[in-house]
């Protein structure tokens, strides 16, 4: 399965040429903008497929392992099919099996994906900017987080085990891979930032890799699987919010992003949905890149979208729903084992009599936070209390008073 898959990188096949940005924004300012027109090489990707559905007819449902390789042999296989379909309408429906819609429902039954970033987009619109302390307003340049984010890397792995380097090509302004750590060259930084990429991207992304790659059984935990990225990014903005990295303006480009998504689907276009985040506060540069993750793979001309994005609040909705099952059922340790790879909540369940037989390796590395038992429970126990509380029950500022 590995090997079938080595070559199905999406994020990367789906990528922009660089010099199109410059061009869009050029033109735009000069009121000539048109809707950028992508030319995807052609992918055959027909014999990783054959060996994907070997795989899954071989593998064994029954067993713990042979149900991880059937369910990521068919992930792999749709995103063979989509690499295949770069750059046609086709792309939407593969993108929506791999990740979902805006409009699904949360883990729970709760509201929608859309609803919950609707919620944050407006508590960021109404928060007070007066509050925001003097060292969340000053930027900080890619050069000088290359430097910082070095430093604190090296400090935790005692040694040069993740390399932080800058790519002036990069679409997002940051990147994990299992040993390399990207930011994009003249991007600007918070402080915020800083904290958010040593959490999400070194933390979970790099860790969870070089984890994966320690497995004696199964390296394949090591290889980002279409089908682990709901969780992957559900623990790792969940680890951005326990330790207190993860601020509203973030929560709101997650939102925005989400909302940007439901738009294209619902019939927007490329330069729709860039005067949307235009709109919303973001620099021309910024919502460029943004409306670019939602047209990656798909036609500009509106009615689709690349789906991914939504995955972010429905995976932290459903990491932290996790965690508090593990907690009230005293399986803490299954948090712990979801750093020893890239898995799905479902994987880590079914695995732990693996774990427990020595078949997979307990993770080596492990962020801070989750190392203290303790702390981690004491947040979790709350979060659990104060989830009973229903705030439309308090009606007026006066209930305050005898709380």
């Amino acid at each position: 399965m590995v090997q079938a898959a080595r070559g199905i990188k999406l994020l990367t096949l789906a990528s922009w040429p660089a010099g199109v940005e410059a061009t869009f924004l050029g033109a735009y300012r000069r009121g000539e903008a048109t809707l950028p027109r992508i030319d995807y090489p052609q992918q055959d990707f027909s014999h990783a497929r054959r060996e994907l559905d070997a795989v899954a007819r071989e593998a064994d449902r029954d067993h713990p392992l042979g149900a991880y390789l059937i369910d990521s042999a068919r992930s792999w296989a749709i995103a063979a099919e989509l690499a295949e379909s770069l750059g046609t309408e086709a792309v939407t429906a593969h993108s929506i099996r791999l990740y979902g819609r805006p409009d699904e429902a949360l883990p729970g039954n709760g509201p929608s994906t859309r609803e919950a970033a609707r919620h944050f987009i407006s508590i960021a619109d109404e928060l007070d900017h007066a509050l925001l302390a003097p060292s969340e307003q000053v930027p900080i340049s890619a050069t000088s987080l290359w430097l910082q984010l070095q430093r604190a890397l090296d400090d935790f792995f005692d040694g040069r085990v993740i390399e932080v380097v800058l790519d002036p090509d990069l679409i997002s302004k940051a990147a994990a891979g299992a040993t390399r750590i990207r930011l994009r060259a003249g991007a600007a930084f918070s402080d915020y930032d800083r904290d958010q990429l040593l959490q999400h991207e070194a933390f979970v992304h790099s860790i969870t890799a070089l984890n994966g790659r320690e497995q004696p059984v199964l390296q394949s935990l090591s290889l980002a699987s279409p089908r682990t990225t709901a969780t992957q990014e559900g623990l790792a903005t969940f680890a951005e919010q326990i330790t207190g990295s993860i601020d509203i303006g973030r929560m709101k480009r997650i939102s925005l992003r989400i909302e940007a998504v439901a738009m294209a689907l619902d019939g927007a276009d490329f330069i729709e949905v860039f005067r949307y985040f235009l709109n919303a506060g973001q620099t021309p540069a910024d919502s460029f890149g943004s409306a670019q993750r939602v047209f990656r793979g798909v036609p500009t001309t509106g009615g689709h979208a690349f789906t991914k994005d939504t995955v972010y609040l429905r995976g932290l909705v459903g990491v932290h729903t996790f965690f508090r099952w593990a907690l009230q059922q005293q399986k803490l340790h299954l948090c712990r084992w979801l750093f020893a790879g890239k898995m799905t909540l479902e994987d880590v369940i079914r695995f732990e009599p693996l774990f427990e037989s020595g078949v997979l390796v307990q993770p080596r590395w492990l962020p801070p936070w989750i190392k203290r038992a303790n702390g981690l429970a004491g947040m979790l126990a709350f979060s659990l209390f104060a989830n009973r509380i229903r705030l439309d029950a308090i009606a007026h500022s006066d209930d305050f008073v005898d709380l």
